[in-house]
């Protein structure tokens, strides 16, 4: 009886961890900044470093939403900034100068951009069954560009217990959540 009980109690634990996945990042926090002062953030198109031509709009609209669910900030309509940036004739794919930015931050009346990069997606049909993503996410004052956070993360829904038990792993909008909302997790904010 107790041998019974040690193995549904070893099946249940491995498969709560079989479909959490496993996260990783490096996160860098300037320490003299007054994070209370920026009450107002836009989320610039982010970079996209995959094959995956639309994952950047994706992991841009789930950062949005987990910077809302944060507190730290309000935030610029997703329209309205791409619609400055083409008024301004602005490449979104290009990297930012300090004129344009301050210009931009003026124009939205945000205090820091939040910018990124989505380095890797992968996950069936990429040469692996499970789902995991990689991103790279920094808040940059507006007026001297200053990086203020940065964070690099990564998500894999891979886990040991699930390959050994064949326990499907999470679908990869659900990567994309927990990722997002781990790395967010680490700005700074007392609100």
């Amino acid at each position: 009886m107790r041998r019974l009980a040690l193995v549904a109690f070893i099946l249940l634990n491995s498969m709560l961890g079989g479909c959490s996945g496993k996260f990783t990042d490096d996160v860098f926090v300037r320490q003299d900044v007054d994070f209370d002062s920026i009450t107002r953030v836009a989320v610039l198109p982010f970079q996209n470093n995959t094959t995956d031509n639309f994952a950047h709009q994706r992991i841009r609209n789930v950062a949005i939403t987990q910077l809302l669910a944060s507190g730290m900030a309000d935030v610029v309509d997703r329209g309205i900034v791409d619609s400055v940036l083409y008024e301004e004739v602005i490449d979104p794919t290009l990297p930012i100068d300090l004129i344009n930015m301050k210009r931009l931050g003026q124009r939205l009346n945000v205090q820091a951009f939040l910018l990124g990069s989505v380095d890797m997606v992968a996950g069936k049909g990429s040469g692996t069954s499970y789902p995991q993503l990689a991103l790279t996410l920094r808040l940059v004052e507006t007026q001297s560009a200053s990086i203020l956070w940065q964070n690099s993360g990564h998500w894999t829904s891979e886990s040991f217990t699930g390959k050994i038990f064949g326990i499907a792993p999470t679908d990869s909008y659900h990567v994309n959540i927990e990722l997002l909302n781990k790395m967010m997790r680490s700005l700074p904010t007392s609100r």
